[in-house]
């Protein structure tokens, strides 16, 4: 392939995450975009009734059961030009973890809003960590099917909670009852639905300029009048568009809707494929590479096991970040600098999986793991090269699990190991006592519950969860005078990290001051690894 034609399919990459609080509608936003842009021919719910379909992204069993996302998930469609990546992340402050992972392999990010609720705590944290990696943020204000607040407060809450600047790209006509569509200030036209529109098929909107009699009748006296004080308003004294600001992270464009009911959907997701940058250069150890590159290179954000549950496989999901991927493809594995051969790349469609022939730079694609690759680990022709290091997360919660069945040892086992490598758990091995009774620390406690469900549905483990009482993890060096203090002391509990490095359970912080200025202890606040013979700390969040 020539270098023309590389650049063409790599800028028809669109690959983005979406973000929000629990319960703002991420899903349901997923599963409209996923509508629209004609990858499913009906739309399912998070929370389906008998009959209905499950939303596409929430594949595994517990999150149909609770209704939430648990695991991030990869979906990939085609759409009028553009290949799209979508990544649905959790919103559930819990699984923090896998979001954050997650949001490394994005070019831009969808920020889902309640209109009810506005900026919400966990928005704030994600948008953050968004800003931070200096990617274009999109915002959809989410639910104006039901009572909301005004939309000029909810921009005015954008700006001041969030500290960027905002854009309206559509307005909303009407709230709640009341709520008629949706408004283009780029076109002038009105998208709106008849009332006992579809909610899960994509029957295109009744559209046409404000000045059509049909739609200004359909819409009516008052909120006419109220939409043209409101677009005066924004012309007048709203922020100036700039795609370049955007592109940089500044300006924020904001698109009002209802992703339950369509309304705004086709408007927002036309507008994004035109505003989202295609992939973009990355930083190395080598300098910024350009994803133009001709040599094929990637890493690994995510490693899900027991997609199919029929063949119990593991899937690591790479980012391709320069090039292109071809089938069969010897790629070096940086860590271990061996050569692999990734044989079957798929392309991933939450759990449904299409064997690939090629990928460029900007998709996402998963590859069969037998338990070589780790998350964070690349892959690329040429070696030496490392991506920005992975967010590293401590864990603040802790528990012993104990096997209810011996017999099942080899199971249990297998099954912390797997669960371990996927990231979703932190494993700790007592100084005194064997790997059948490991101490587990997760950053939220319902990652206790996950894994008692995934150790029981998907290794036929049950187990006995004992919560400990300690709040936080520290590392230290191998040195025996401090290993024997720490182990001796009830402040403490001194514990073996995967990579054997040694590590302390504590009770709080104030006790880790204290024994730190106490007995002139170091501790580390994550664990240390080498690389290339230097000592090298993971990013932390």
């Amino acid at each position: 392939m020539n270098q023309t034609d590389l650049k063409a399919e790599i800028n028809s990459r669109k690959t983005f995450a979406i973000i929000s609080h629990p319960d703002a509608g991420k899903t349901t936003l997923t599963e409209k975009l996923l509508l629209f842009g004609g990858a499913i021919r009906e739309a399912g719910s998070v929370k389906a009734r008998k009959m209905e379909r499950y939303a596409t992204s929430d594949w595994m069993d517990l999150e149909r059961q609770r209704g939430i996302s648990i695991t991030s998930s990869a979906l990939q469609f085609k759409y009028q030009g553009y290949v799209v990546n979508i990544l649905d992340t959790p919103g559930h402050q819990d699984f923090s973890e896998d979001t954050y992972r997650t949001l490394t392999a994005a070019d831009s990010a969808v920020m889902l809003i309640d209109a009810a609720k506005g900026v919400e705590t966990q928005t704030k944290k994600l948008f953050q960590v968004c800003r931070k990696r200096g990617i274009p943020i999109f915002t959809f204000i989410n639910k104006f099917d039901r009572d909301a607040k005004d939309p000029l407060d909810l921009m005015d809450e954008v700006e001041k909670v969030l500290g960027v600047e905002s854009y309206a790209m559509n307005w909303p006509i009407g709230m709640g009852s009341d709520f008629k569509g949706i408004y283009d200030r780029h076109t002038g036209q009105v998208e709106r639905f008849t009332e006992g529109s579809s909610k899960s098929s994509a029957q295109p909107p009744i559209s046409g300029a404000l000045s059509d009699p049909n739609v200004r009748e359909g819409i009516g006296e008052l909120l006419l009048n109220q939409l043209k004080e409101e677009i005066d308003l924004l012309d007048l004294a709203g922020n100036t568009f700039s795609r370049e600001r955007v592109n940089r992270g500044e300006v924020t464009p904001v698109f009002f809707g209802s992703a339950l009911y369509n309304f705004g959907v086709p408007n927002f997701l036309r507008s994004f494929l035109d505003l989202a940058p295609a992939p973009q250069p990355r930083s190395t150890n080598q300098g910024e590479l350009n994803p133009a590159t001709p040599s094929f290179s990637g890493y690994i954000f995510k490693i899900q096991a027991n997609m199919n549950a029929q063949h119990r496989d593991r899937i690591a999901f790479i980012r391709i970040c320069s090039g292109r991927y071809e089938r069969g493809m010897n790629v070096l594995h940086t860590r271990s600098h061996r050569r692999l051969r990734l044989a079957q790349p798929q392309q991933l469609f939450a759990q449904e999986r299409t064997i690939l022939e090629e990928a460029f730079a900007g998709d996402i694609i998963g590859v069969h793991d037998s338990g070589l690759l780790r998350i964070g680990d690349v892959l690329t022709e040429k070696d030496g090269l490392q991506f920005e290091a992975m967010p590293f997360f401590n864990p603040e919660n802790f528990a012993r699990i104990n096997i209810a069945n011996a017999l099942k040892r080899k199971q249990f086992i297998k099954g912390i190991q797997e669960l371990q490598e996927e990231g979703a758990i932190h494993v700790f091995r007592d100084l005194h006592v064997g790997v059948e009774a490991p101490i587990i620390g997760v950053v939220g406690q319902l990652q206790f519950e996950v894994l008692e469900y995934r150790l029981r549905e998907e290794y036929g483990v049950q187990v006995d969860i004992q919560h400990l009482p300690f709040e936080i993890v520290r590392w230290v060096e191998k040195e025996e005078k401090t290993i024997k203090l720490l182990t001796e002391s009830s402040m403490s509990t001194v514990v073996l990290d995967k990579d054997d490095n040694y590590a302390v359970l504590l009770l709080d912080e104030w006790k880790a001051n204290w024994l730190s200025e106490r007995y002139d202890i170091e501790f580390y606040v994550q664990p240390q690894v080498m690389i290339s013979g230097q000592l090298h700390q993971e990013q932390q969040l």
